[in-house]
């Protein structure tokens, strides 16, 4: 058995068709896309559900995203952005429910983590320094906004400095929420193989020894499972809010 084979199926993104060529680029759809592209289609369909439906099914949906959108909207952006939270409230609402629920695909049989794929976050943090810059601009005015990305008041000389760190640290802060959801997100999954692995490793060398290895072994995996729900809710919040601090940085001057 070849752990590090078993961890490539699952964990790595798998390419399905090959969709187009340009020049020398040839797009493909590949696992983790097909699963952002499920993951859109079931937030626009449940979503539209909840908002409409008068149902008892659509009406307990409805009252658990209003809680949500109410939790961001008051505990998260107010504090940051003030008068402007509604402004920006359409995007982080977008964010926290897109990244949730992509952390949530990988526990459905035959599904994929998309969040696990360091290229899905590393624009997912794109898309957060994009709007640091759009943010910034739009509420300070390109030149004031240029002159407050180092702290006012400073001499020359150490402006001088500080201005490429401060600059650095905007990029340092979004490759810090790229890895930080990547790797959390494929973590649990390689303990849950992990544990799983056990039976086939001790199977080996006694089919008894496997046997009884096997039931604490699914009962780990499946605790590990479970617990990557409360994982993935704990980490949309997490770049949700984090996105809202260093894009609030970026709106209010030094």
């Amino acid at each position: 058995m070849d752990f590090q084979e078993i961890l490539a199926h699952h964990l790595l993104d798998h390419p399905i068709v090959k969709l187009a060529r340009i020049g020398g680029t040839t797009l493909t759809l590949t696992e983790h896309l097909l699963m952002m592209w499920i993951v859109g289609a079931v937030l626009i369909v449940s979503l539209s559900f909840a908002a409409r439906s008068e149902t008892g099914a659509g009406k307990r949906l409805r009252t658990a995203v209003e809680a949500i959108l109410i939790y961001i909207r008051d505990s998260i952006l107010e504090p940051v952005f003030h008068e402007r939270t509604h402004a920006y409230l359409p995007y982080f609402l977008t964010l926290f429910f897109f990244i949730f629920t992509c952390n949530l695909a990988g526990l459905v049989p035959y599904g994929a983590t998309a969040t696990g794929n360091i290229s899905v976050t590393g624009g997912l943090a794109l898309c957060t320094f994009m709007l640091m810059q759009f943010a910034g601009i739009k509420e300070q005015g390109l030149l004031s906004y240029l002159k407050h990305i180092a702290p006012s008041g400073v001499p020359w000389p150490v402006l001088i400095i500080l201005y490429p760190i401060e600059i650095l640290g905007m990029f340092v802060r979004c490759i810090a929420l790229t890895i930080r959801l990547f790797a959390n997100m494929i973590s649990g999954h390689i303990v849950a193989l992990s544990f799983l692995s056990l039976i086939f490793i001790f199977g080996a060398m006694s089919k008894p020894v496997g046997f009884m290895v096997a039931l604490p072994a699914v009962v780990l995996a499946l605790f590990i499972s479970l617990l990557d729900v409360l994982v993935g809710l704990l980490q949309a919040y997490i770049f949700t809010i984090l996105t809202a601090l260093f894009v609030g940085e970026a709106v209010h001057p030094h």
